[in-house]
């Protein structure tokens, strides 16, 4: 009998793409992967420790997985960015964690489980300078996968502790990046997602200058992919060959994650971001006038904070109109620069901040939604819903919009239609921030 092992994956993309890793190790090395953990031998817990909630997160799910011991399972392991960072902290204190695996330990994790399974408890972290990469088991739409080019980061933004987990940015060599795509490509999948802690950075290191534009152009020969999504680019670095490539492109989607966190000059600097005000503006009219849209992602509540701040971000919000955005309220975390700073913002008053943002942010986005009635969008099938005896009705997704973080497009066809396939949809409704509308071909 194989010994069964069940992963439950948290926090961002990038994780899961070492959650796919370890599960393809794991398959290759003879283990059965399970997704319900009550038939698990052994669960592992790959977890984020981005933020304190994050980190509850983590441990309420290692606690939760542990229960499963009065049943079939033996071992719990916990894996990822927690214990690289508290490895030991973790160790000490929480006795339902059969072993501490940090996030450069994947190539052992055979080894691990197996040692593991035979009464060896202990903490696998090793230094912050390995790259996780290789074949993998999705666990997105078979359509779909995030490609990791790179990890780390170097910006050292003042409220961020992924430097001090990741380590410093490292991109994986672009014909690994573009073989792995290829393998990806013959196993069905049409839309490539990359990402990293900064992917506009890719190549810096290895080529000494961004090589991101001709990574993209690179991967858009690969045949049987038909949209290439970016997430994660610094304003600083989008440059006019990354526009250009972007923009000209037909296999990149015009769409483009930029994390601003915020717009004003003062907390900018205080936040150590590389931009300024005028440069994010003159960078989104650019965007605006090749029609790319952009999700974007701010901070509220940093130290300093305060109506005025606040008041620029709003008025940003309503002038730039952006497709996607999320607002979150700031979270000191302890090992950063900004946790020591004055000025602190209250629990309350950030989250004020958060709800009134969102309001704005809410309004904009029915705005656009109600202009894109009556136009049609090329949309891919994510997944079927249901048939009502005249309709088979889909959820789909267009150029704006990320699996899971964005909203859908709620598609009715008379016939039935491919997961995974491609179809131009007129749309003919706007909700909150999802579009319905009816297959044309």
């Amino acid at each position: 009998m194989k010994t069964k092992v069940g992963v439950v994956s948290l926090g961002c993309d990038k994780n899961r793409v070492d959650t796919e890793v370890m599960l393809s190790k794991l398959a290759q090395g003879g283990y059965e992967i399970v997704s319900d953990p009550s038939l698990a031998d052994v669960i592992i817990v790959n977890t984020c420790a981005f933020l304190e909630s994050a980190r509850r997160e983590a441990i309420d799910t290692v606690l939760e997985m542990a229960h499963y011991k009065s049943g079939n399972c033996k071992k719990v392991i916990v894996t990822g960015c927690l214990g690289q960072k508290f490895g030991d902290e973790l160790f000490a204190e929480l006795k339902e964690a059969d072993a501490i695996v940090g996030t450069y330990e994947y190539d052992k994790i055979c080894d691990i489980v197996a040692d593991t399974l035979n009464g060896c408890r202990k903490l696998y972290v090793s230094c912050q300078n390995g790259l996780t990469f290789g074949s993998r088991i999705l666990t997105t739409a078979p359509h779909v996968a995030y490609l990791k080019i790179a990890d780390g980061c170097d910006n050292f933004c003042t409220y961020c502790l992924i430097p001090y987990i990741r380590g410093r940015y490292r991109s994986v060599p672009m014909g690994q990046v573009v073989q792995q795509a290829r393998e990806l490509a013959n196993g069905g999948v049409k839309e490539l997602i990359l990402v990293a802690q900064d992917t506009t950075r890719y190549g810096q290191d290895l080529y000494g200058q961004p090589k991101i534009a001709e990574l993209v152009r690179e991967l858009s020969t690969i045949e049987q992919i038909r949209w290439i999504r970016l997430l994660y680019c610094y304003p600083e670095l989008m440059d006019e060959r990354l526009l250009t490539e972007i923009e000209s492109n037909p296999k990149v989607v015009k769409y483009v994650d930029i994390p601003l966190q915020h717009i004003n000059d003062g907390l900018l600097k205080k936040m150590n971001r590389r931009s300024d005000s005028q440069s994010v503006k003159d960078l989104f009219d650019k965007l605006a006038q090749r029609n790319i849209a952009v999700r974007s992602t701010f901070i509220c509540g940093f130290p300093g904070e305060n109506s005025e701040t606040i008041a620029e971000l709003k008025a940003f919000v309503k002038q730039y109109k952006l497709r996607n955005v999320g607002f979150f309220a700031y979270s000191r975390e302890e090992g950063t620069a900004a946790a020591k700073f004055e000025n602190q913002v209250s629990e309350r008053t950030k989250q004020r901040y958060v709800r009134q943002l969102y309001k704005i942010q809410h309004d904009v986005a029915e705005q656009l939604n109600r202009e894109d009635v009556g136009k049609t969008y090329e949309c891919v099938v994510d997944a079927f819903d249901e048939f009502d005896g005249e309709y088979y009705f889909y959820r789909g997704r267009t150029y704006f919009m990320t699996p899971e973080i964005d909203g859908n497009v709620y598609i009715a066809s008379r016939t039935q239609l491919e997961t995974g396939g491609f179809y131009k949809v007129l749309i003919n409704g706007a909700q909150e921030y999802d579009l319905s509308g009816d297959v044309t071909e």
